[in-house]
């Protein structure tokens, strides 16, 4: 028996003119979503008790900064390699 906690970070493309492009960072806590980071959104986004608490926490820190960084940081220069698949 135990905890089990993972996160995933995806990027969706709907356009290969990189104007539809989405990065999302999820995390899990024992296979329930806990909190979100969507780059249209903005902002993290919790689903249970903790998760409300920490998107708070998150969005008024570096944190936020850092993830919103990320669709240019990993996404943009990953389109390429996506579209040309």
């Amino acid at each position: 028996d135990g905890y089990f906690e993972h996160s995933v970070s995806e990027c969706r493309y709907s356009s290969k003119d990189l104007q539809g492009i989405e990065y999302i960072d999820s995390y899990y806590f024992n296979q329930v979503e806990d909190i979100r980071f969507n780059s249209t959104v903005g902002k993290y986004v919790g689903y249970t008790e903790h998760g409300v608490k920490n998107a708070e926490a998150w969005n008024k820190g570096p944190v936020l900064a850092q993830e919103l960084g990320e669709l240019e940081r990993v996404c943009k220069p990953n389109a390429a390699i996506y579209y040309s698949a």
